[in-house]
């Protein structure tokens, strides 16, 4: 391990004070050559995969469609695009209840997907004193305009022919009777099983056939509405109403809490663990307390799943509400723990020791100015990359083909076109997806995950070169600190680390995946046979899952170090790994002692910015803009997610600074000690307070 950091000889070694350039070869070892390139290629190939997966859902999907329901004609509703122009017409409705109600039997031969539905501008009601009717799109013998047939309420039955009259009161249009009332769920026209007596009345008088009563025409349609893959396509089009929140709060909101938290890391490092701390117990409160309102648990204002004007007397909940009853108890159990784990460990946050090294990292931050600053150039490369990233989401998971459902069901309609009744076009219309569109979304959310951990392996990189320089040219170039060690340190990555880089942030993202993809098969086997499992399957299943999971961490663990060695000396991914381990095994109480407490208060600062997003989020999905008109997201529960992530990588990339500064400090210093047989010669007199003692050096050693 001898020479793993620190300075090179050959390269100049102490004598090279002469000028900056000789010293600063002393300091970073500049015998370099690209290392890794083959995966390098690798990523780019990927990326060059990861476009054209995204053109193809560019040019296959339509995000209305995640919003919207298809029309009889297979017309998006809400587009432009249709025929007719159905751009004000955003509600879809179901004209005709006796096919609802037969499309929810269970032997039943057709789905709600083939019954007739038209897009409307609001949900229809029963007429108070007499009979309205709801009316197919005017075209062929009917001389009305889309407009004069909306001002008209849909209903042009007394323009009709007697055989259009006759067919309508079969139930076979082109007019069909309002006899339920319906509500606005979801753009979907719910029915409300609860029949006008007036309209059923009017309706038999005039010689309209039987209309079925039955409550299954309000759960047919509520189950459609509620099911799994309608609530994540409603999920993932809540991301694309909410990019201005995403923005604001997963964008510059944390940027601009993480600058505050450096400059305060940097001139008031003594209070940071307290403030720390109480700020974030004071957030997950927050936090929690929102998810219990919107909830319904606290106050009167509850997330509801119907747009515009509501039944006092019928109360529909869906799979939204119960996800936030379930985010809320989790809060909660987390908002338990934190503040128990606050009480564990405030003491040891107070160490003297835990808050030394922080101090150390402050004072490179104070001299190596452009520290600070650093991190934008990752954040705007990875803001470019999410705003590709987020609108591909929207299409990918929308693409497909509108196409006819091949359907057994036997039912007759009016065609206004040919001027009678129709039996050969009952079956509706359907997104069909392409069979590989699962694969392709999980390869696009792969793809993010590999460029975020890329950016940020590759700001840890450009830190630790820079805090390298600063630690071993103590006196010597000590003027070129705050102008050059950054710059130098990037050039380096670029001209011969990128690859190496490529290659540590590939096999943490393809662990964690791992990790996520033997999580979700467990939890299908254990819900196929949750009563079969054997005791001993079920203690293989957890100990595996342990075991992964602590690979996981140890695998992110090491790549940090990697990245230190990387930048120091210019090795590959897997020699930097294995002379970072060797150096860790070797003062592995000393790193710990040091680091662990210090490792919590840069977690909780992160968690405190995350968690501010969420917070903000919350606030601004609070407002009217989005809690009406097409702009209401169907949950708030993902974009606040999302704002947390979004927060929490924004974080993680400025938090960076510290985190990797303090690790780069400390592996300089064992190093330093181990060449200099256990005195430290370059570390900072602030570090050797600490660490350089020889008692401390043997308490350390030999542990409490």
């Amino acid at each position: 391990m001898r020479g793993a950091l620190g300075r090179d000889a050959s390269a100049g070694g102490a004598g090279g004070g002469k000028g900056g350039d000789d010293a600063a070869a002393g300091i970073i070892r500049h015998d370099r050559k690209c290392r890794d390139l083959p995966f390098l290629a690798l990523f780019a190939a990927f990326w060059v995969a990861m476009i054209v997966n995204s053109s193809f859902g560019f040019n296959q999907g339509s995000p209305l469609r995640l919003t919207y329901g298809l029309d009889y004609k297979g017309n998006i509703c809400g587009s432009k695009h249709g025929d007719p122009d159905l751009s004000e017409l955003d509600v879809r409705y179901w004209v005709n209840p006796n096919q609802v109600y037969q499309s929810g039997l269970k032997n039943s031969t057709s789905d709600l997907a083939d019954a007739k539905s038209i897009c409307l501008m609001e949900c229809p009601y029963p007429a108070e004193d007499g009979l309205n009717f709801v009316c197919d799109y005017p075209e062929g013998d009917i001389r009305l305009s889309v407009d004069d047939w909306i001002d008209r309420d849909y209903d042009y039955f007394e323009y009709l022919t007697p055989d259009m009259r006759n067919s309508s009161l079969q139930l076979q249009g082109p007019c069909y009777p309002i006899i339920f009332p319906s509500i606005n769920v979801y753009w979907s026209c719910q029915f409300i099983a609860r029949p006008s007596n007036v309209s059923l009345k009017h309706w038999q008088q005039m010689g309209g056939v039987s209309i079925d009563e039955n409550m299954l025409i309000d759960k047919t349609i509520h189950n459609t509405i509620n099911y799994k893959s309608s609530v994540l396509k409603r999920y993932v089009a809540d991301i694309g109403k909410s990019w201005p929140v995403l923005i604001v709060c997963g964008g510059l909101l944390p940027l601009f809490l993480s600058l505050i938290w450096l400059a305060m890391i940097r001139y008031f490092v003594a209070g940071m663990p307290w403030i720390t701390v109480i700020l974030f117990n004071a957030l997950v409160i927050s936090v929690t307390t929102f998810f219990y309102i919107k909830a319904g648990w606290i106050g009167n204002d509850p997330l509801t799943v119907v747009i515009g004007p509501s039944d006092p007397y019928v109360s529909i909940g869906g799979r939204e509400i119960n996800h936030l009853h379930a985010a809320a108890v989790l809060m909660t159990v987390v908002m338990i723990i934190a503040f128990l784990t606050s009480i564990a460990i405030v003491r040891r946050i107070l160490i003297e020791t835990s808050t030394t090294v922080l101090k150390v990292a402050a004072k490179v931050i104070g001299e190596v100015h452009a520290l600070i600053i650093f991190p934008v150039v990752p954040y705007f490369a990875l803001a470019i990359i999410y705003m590709f990233w987020f609108a591909a989401t929207l299409y990918l998971f929308s693409s497909g083909q509108v196409l006819q459902n091949d359907c057994n069901a036997e039912c007759c309609s009016f065609d206004l076109k040919l001027g009678k009744v129709n039996c050969d076009s009952c079956c509706g219309y359907s997104v069909h997806y392409a069979p590989h569109i699962g694969i392709a979304i999980l390869f696009h959310l792969f793809g993010c995950y590999w460029a975020t951990q890329f950016f940020i392996a590759c700001s840890s990189t450009v830190i630790a070169g820079s805090v390298a320089s600063y630690y071993w040219a103590r006196g010597e170039i000590s003027h070129d600190i705050p102008f050059h060690t950054v710059v130098s340190s990037l050039k380096r990555l670029l001209r011969y680390s990128l690859g190496s880089v490529a290659l540590g942030s590939l096999v943490v993202s393809s662990v964690e995946w791992v990790r996520c993809i033997l999580k979700a098969l467990r939890r299908r086997l254990k819900g196929v046979d949750s009563t079969g499992e054997s005791r001993l399957g079920k203690t293989v299943s957890s100990s595996s899952h342990c075991c992964l999971g602590c690979i996981d961490w140890t695998i992110k663990s090491v790549n940090r170090n990697a990245y230190i060695v990387i930048a120091v000396t210019g090795k590959g991914f897997c020699k930097a790994s294995e002379l970072a381990t060797g150096l860790i095994m070797n003062n592995i109480l000393r790193i710990g002692k040091v680091n662990v407490i210090g490792d919590v208060i840069l977690y909780l600062g992160k968690l405190c910015v995350s968690l501010s997003s969420a917070l903000f989020a919350f606030l601004m999905l609070d407002t009217h803009k989005y809690r009406s008109a097409h702009n209401k997201i169907s949950s708030p529960l993902f974009p606040v997610l999302l704002c947390w992530a979004l927060g929490y990588m924004v974080a993680q990339l400025f938090f960076g600074v510290v985190e990797t500064s303090v690790e780069t400090i400390i592996l300089s210093f064992c190093q330093d000690a181990e060449e200099h047989d256990g005195e430290a010669q370059y570390a900072p007199p602030l570090l050797m307070e600490t660490l350089g003692d020889t008692s401390q050096l043997q308490r350390l050693t030999q542990g409490p």
